[in-house]
């Protein structure tokens, strides 16, 4: 299996550093704003790798954090007049929802930072004590300068950031690329106690703990956006290795970003839309299947237009799904062409377009199989369809939605569709369309009548 680690800036074959087990770390949510589509790309990216790690038969120690303590999670609850806790908790919620709604398998485990505060005590100390790091009135910093691999991750070369590094704010720094290990606590900001007084670690070291804490001070991958490789991942690299004297993490996976018209979605821009609020109009399949059709690497520009058209192909295997229901479960077809197929493009770097355009052959494979009355071959198809798309994530024989609409209701819409349809009343026929196809209820215009039927 080729996977590209943004260290080497290529593709590289995956050779776990344990037989037949792997130990990664993605970094999670800041707590401090709603999970939207660019979350869940992320999120989608683990969830992938983590499900294709499985299959192939490894054993996988998977861990994704949470960073509740962070000077945005204390603007947010400053803003809120709420305290840090209650704003952490609510977000992890609402990621969590999130996340079990989009079939996101849990990790292993979900630490937060604030439960690994000793740690990371204990590794700015050893920092200090190695001369990498340096203390200034609670304040304590790392010293980029005494960490020679420093840039490796992101490629920057250290003498440009140093000249074209603006005045520190921080006049307490030796260095203005230094960074924070550790904040001394000002006036009515939470705090822990520590060899330096009162404060709270910073964003950086978080990571490092968590992860050295679960998984060991090598492992195999670490992964992110790619909005982290500078300068979150690359400190990260820096103070773990000084710390340890060893390779923080052989393989570094960074999914591209979800833009708006160019940007990054974000809650800083304010162009981010919330996830809960697109599960409201669009099934969990829809959306996986919206990030799934772009590679992992490429950025995405959302629009409605692209979310319709993953709805649109999975409406499509629906469909097929549905008719081969009808069929007994036997064949003997041979569908191992379209899974070495699979396999292959899976293997290379998580292709996972191409991966569902397998399936999409399949699906046409399928369906010619039912008009030509090729009935052996359907029940084999239909299976292999239901493995691939389970490897990917996508879930079956669930009811996303907990809403239940019964036959004489959906009659009735049908009805009144069919009135604005006769009115020309086009988008009000459109909206009932749409409001039925969001609660899993298809419509199929044939020149009698309109028929309907459930989503598989």
């Amino acid at each position: 299996m080729d996977i590209y680690n943004t260290l080497s800036g290529k593709k590289e074959e995956f050779i776990s550093i344990r037989k037949n087990e792997v130990r990664m770390y993605f970094c999670g949510m800041t707590l401090q704003e709603s999970p939207h589509i660019g979350h869940m790309r992320a999120a989608i990216t683990a969830d992938v790798l983590y499900r294709y790690l499985l299959y192939k038969g490894y054993k996988v120690i998977y861990i994704q954090n949470f960073t509740d303590i962070d000077d945005k999670v204390i603007e947010k609850a400053i803003e809120e007049h709420k305290d840090f806790r209650e704003i952490a908790n609510f977000y992890e919620s609402e990621y969590k929802e999130a996340s079990k709604r989009m079939n996101i398998l849990p990790p292993t485990f979900m630490p937060r930072a604030t439960q690994h505060i000793q740690e990371i005590i204990e590794i700015v100390q050893g920092l200090i004590e190695k001369d990498a790091a340096y203390e200034v009135n609670g304040d304590v910093y790392f010293s980029v300068k005494k960490f020679n691999g420093y840039g490796k991750l992101s490629g920057k070369d250290i003498h440009k950031l140093i000249s074209g590094a603006r005045v520190a704010v921080d006049e307490k720094k030796q260095d203005p690329l230094d960074f924070a290990l550790w904040k001394k606590a000002k006036e009515g900001e939470p705090y822990w106690f520590s060899p330096w007084g009162k404060g709270r670690p910073g964003w950086h070291i978080e990571c490092s703990a968590m992860s050295m804490h679960y998984l060991g001070e090598t492992f195999d991958i670490h992964g992110g956006g790619s909005d982290l490789i500078f300068p979150h991942h690359e400190n990260e690299i820096a103070q773990s290795e000084s710390f340890t004297g060893k390779q923080f993490a052989k393989f570094w996976v960074h999914n591209a970003m979800v833009n708006i018209k160019g940007e990054k979605m974000s809650k800083s821009l304010l162009n981010f839309i919330p996830v809960l609020s697109l599960l409201d109009e669009y099934s969990p399949n829809d959306l996986r299947m919206y990030l799934l059709k772009t590679h992992y690497r490429s950025p995405i520009d959302y629009s409605r237009e692209t979310l319709n058209q993953a709805k649109n192909a999975m409406e499509r295997i629906d469909t097929f799904l549905e008719k081969s229901s009808e069929y007994p479960d036997e064949g003997n077809f041979s569908t191992e062409s379209h899974i070495q197929k699979f396999i292959d493009v899976m293997e290379d770097d998580l292709n996972t377009p191409k991966a569902i355009s397998v399936i999409f052959d399949l699906v046409r494979e399928g369906n010619n199989a039912i008009e030509k009355g090729e009935s052996e071959k359907i029940y084999p198809i239909q299976k292999t369809i239901k493995d691939l798309l389970n490897i990917l994530g996508f879930q079956f024989g669930t009811k996303e939605k907990e809403r239940d609409i019964t036959e004489n209701l959906i009659e009735y819409l049908i009805r009144l569709r069919e009135e604005f349809r006769g009115k020309k009343e086009w988008d009000k026929a459109d909206e009932i369309r749409d409001f039925l196809s969001q609660n899993g209820i298809i419509l199929e215009d044939t020149p009698e009548k309109t028929i309907w039927r459930k989503k598989y």
